[in-house]
This record gives structure tokens, C-alpha cells and sequence, in this order.
């Protein structure tokens, strides 16, 4: 198979170009005027989106979302590998029985490929290298409570003993970085965003970040910093990345989207931990994505079954935390006018896979690499609605946003997976382990 397009988006920049496809994986990058069995005349081809951050939910939560419903969502959004969290789930993944567990639950399920994240929790360091072995990507924590009762958080004891545990390995420990001293309890109208954003201020995640950058340094153990939220921490990010700390930190589109300002009283769906903070710490973030103080830009969806976002009392306060988003991240991002295709394909591609681990299989256009491809319209518009949405649920905090860009094709290992607004095929994603 053979495909060719006038923008095509390479490590080496976008160019006119074919790319050669054999047994599913890039043979190679030619010339424009080689010949093609499919031309996408002037349509931007770039890798398949990574996100390296979902709550599949499954098994034990599938009410919430689950693998079939999140991996046709992902393919509709040109994502063609996510890694799913270990909590949420049940069992949690945090046993090398319960990630076979999880493994058996996909099986035949996904429309792209996935792996998994298992997680540390108090008294499982030693469980973490078996882990491994069976296929974990790495592994992901909670310093401050999870919302899970099964997948309690980490002390900085547990933090030492996990970075301990992967020191050598290159594996990264994701931290959910919130102490949960920082944090406040408020009491007062439970429809108030800018109480529920009180409750959960940027000291919360600072202090959390300038204590995994000292655990980190000593164990010389690589850790990430999931869901940034604080433009705070972006200072100590920097001084870690010039003493050559392993620290790295990802955020997401509704940290880049939205401002606190502009969310209503009474709105649920926009809940999330850490929450949306103010526009000045938008722009912030925005200049830590600019300057490459972030590595990765990932959905962190989190979806609940409508009636757990407590949506008829405007609940806030009570409502689950989490926005469902995995579906739309690169027409959001782009609509935003900030990042050119390149930048997006670093930080919505290759970043995640490099997080992961998964960079010498996924996130780039090169030789060598799966045959992973969105085929993106970036003049096309359209509004979210909710008949188009395929996660589980319609519960979101874009629904009604009209959006710059749309996603035409997915391409799963050079076949299509995604067209037209519907799935192709059938369902041959695979677990992608370590």
C-alpha cells in the first residue's frame, strides 16, 4: 500500500511525499511523484495520535466506559494507541493477576492498539518488576486520595519505595501530584465552581511537584507528572530539566481550553482534579508548552455514568471528577491557533509514545515505525453534538463548541480502522506490551 499527499507531517518537518507500507509497518518515505494507490490530494496525513492517559474503566466499571466504546472514540479522534489507567477498574491494575485480568477483558475489543499502566500503591513495590515483565508500561500514582476506595495513594515513604523499586528499569512512575495537606475543605453552595476551584488551590500541586523532583533526582528513578494543571510547577520543571532530573509532565486540552473564569455555577461536567484554573494560568501553561517544559499533551478522559456527574442538582461539589474528551483533543488543540502541525505531532504523538515508551513503534511518520495515520482536514469545521460522540456517554464539557479541524480517516497498521463517520472493519487493535 502506497499513500500520498501534498502535507505530509515527518520528524523532518511536512512535506509532499508517499509512504510506502509493508506488513503494516512504514517502509519507507519517498517522493511525491511516486506512484500511490490512495492520494489525499492537499489532506494533512500525520502519525496517529498517542494518548498515553484514558480511564477505560474496564472490567468492574464498564457502565462508565469501557474498551470497545473508548478505542471507537479514539479512532473517530485519529488516536490510534492509548494506554489505559489501573484505577477505575476493577480489579485495579496493581497485581501481575489482575493486569492479565484486564488484558483478557480487551481481547477483541479495540479498534486501535492499547496498553496498560499498572499502579503503585501502598505495600506493591515489590510487585512492580513482575509487572514488567508480563507487559506493564510503567506505573501510576496518587499522592493525594484517588476517589477510588481500591487504589489508595502513596506517602512520601511509598513515593521513595516505588522510584526505588523502578530505579534502572527506564520505566516511568506517573504521579497524580496534589499533597493532600494542601488541600481544603470548603463548605458552601456545592453548584459553586470558584469554591470547588478554592478547595484545590496551586500550592496543592507545587509542593507535590517540588517533592517529586527531590525523590526523583535521588533515585535517579524516571517519573512523570500526569495532568499539569498549575502553571506553578512549570519553574520547578525547568530547574529539574536543567540539573538533568529524569522528570517529565504532560497536560491536557481543557487545561489549554478553558479558563475558571468563564465556568458557570451549577456545571458539573467541567469538574476535574486538579481543576480549570484562571486565564492567567492558561497563558501560562501555554508558554510552558511553548518553551518544552511539557512533553505531552493527552486527553486524561474520564468519563461516569450521567448520574454520577449530578448533573439535574448542578452539583459540583458532589459530582465525579473527570471530563470525557478522548474523542475531540486534536480538533481542540488545533482550533486554539497556537501550535503548527509539527508542534502538534511532537506533542500529541511522538511526546506520548516517548512517555509510554513506545517511540520506536509509534508516534512518527518513519521508516520502521506502524503504519499509524490520521488524515486530518485542518480547514473543515464542525460543532459536537451529541449523536456523534462514541464515548459511552454524551457527558462533556465541549458539547455544543464548534471546532477547527475535522479527522477523515484513521489508519491502524495500514488498514483503515475510521471513514466517513463510522468504524471499517472489524475490531484488531492489539495490547501493546513493554
Amino acid at each position: 500500500m502506497i499513500l500520498r499527499s501534498r502535507t505530509v507531517v515527518t520528524p523532518s518537518g511536512t512535506r509532499a511525499a508517499t509512504i510506502h507500507i509493508e506488513s503494516g509497518r512504514i517502509d519507507r518515505v519517498g517522493e511525491h511523484g511516486e506512484g500511490a494507490d490512495v492520494d489525499y490530494g492537499d489532506l494533512v496525513v500525520m502519525p496517529g495520535l498517542v494518548d498515553s492517559h484514558v480511564h477505560v474503566n474496564e472490567p468492574g466499571r464498564t457502565d462508565w466506559e469501557g474498551f470497545e466504546s473508548a478505542t471507537r472514540a479514539a479512532a473517530a479522534g485519529g488516536v490510534t494507541t492509548l494506554v489505559d489507567m489501573p484505577l477505575n477498574s476493577i480489579p485495579p491494575t496493581t497485581s501481575v493477576e489482575a493486569l492479565l485480568t484486564k488484558a483478557e477483558a480487551m481481547e477483541g475489543k479495540c479498534w486501535i492498539d492499547v496498553g496498560l499502566w499498572g499502579g503503585a500503591v501502598p505495600g506493591n513495590a515489590r510487585e512492580l518488576h513482575a509487572m514488567l515483565d508480563h507487559g506493564a508500561l510503567g506505573f501510576k500514582c496518587f499522592l493525594a486520595d484517588s476517589g477510588a476506595p481500591e487504589f489508595e495513594h502513596l506517602d512520601s515513604d511509598g513515593l521513595r519505595d516505588a522510584l526505588n523499586a523502578l530505579a534502572g528499569t527506564n520505566a516511568p512512575l506517573l504521579v497524580h501530584a496534589e499533597l493532600p495537606e494542601k488541600l481544603r475543605f470548603i463548605d458552601g453552595d456545592p453548584r459553586s465552581y470558584r469554591l470547588y476551584l478554592a478547595s484545590r488551590p496551586p500550592e496543592a500541586e507545587d509542593a507535590a511537584i517540588e517533592l517529586l523532583s527531590a525523590e526523583c533526582a535521588a533515585s535517579g528513578a524516571r517519573a512523570h507528572v500526569v495532568h499539569l494543571s498549575s502553571a506553578g510547577g512549570l519553574e520547578i520543571l525547568r530547574r529539574a530539566r536543567d540539573a538533568r532530573v529524569p522528570l517529565t509532565a504532560e497536560t491536557t486540552p481543557h487545561y489549554l481550553h478553558f479558563e475558571a473564569e468563564s465556568i458557570p455555577d451549577g456545571a458539573p461536567a467541567f469538574k476535574c482534579a486538579p481543576p480549570i484554573r484562571e486565564h492567567a494560568n492558561r497563558e501560562a501553561l501555554w508558554r510552558g508548552v511553548h518553551e518544552g517544559l511539557l512533553s505531552a499533551i493527552v486527553s486524561d478522559h474520564s468519563p461516569c455514568p450521567p448520574e454520577l456527574k449530578r448533573l439535574s442538582k448542578g452539583d459540583v461539589a458532589h459530582a465525579w471528577g473527570g471530563i470525557a474528551s478522548l474523542q475531540f483533543g486534536l480538533p481542540v488543540i488545533w482550533s486554539e491557533r497556537r501550535l503548527t502541525l509539527e508542534q502538534i505531532a511532537e506533542l500529541m504523538c511522538n511526546g506520548p509514545a516517548r512517555v509510554a515508551g513506545l517511540q520506536d513503534r509509534k508516534g512518527s511518520i518513519a521508516p520502521g515505525l506502524d503504519a499509524d495515520f490520521v488524515i486530518f482536514d485542518p480547514q473543515g469545521r464542525f460543532a459536537i453534538t451529541p449523536e456523534m460522540i462514541q464515548h459511552r456517554h454524551k457527558v462533556t464539557p465541549y458539547a455544543g463548541e464548534e471546532l477547527r479541524g475535522v479527522v477523515k480517516t484513521t489508519w491502524l497498521r495500514g488498514r483503515k480502522v475510521w471513514e466517513d463517520e463510522k468504524p471499517i472493519g472489524t475490531a484488531t487493535g492489539k495490547w501493546i506490551r513493554r
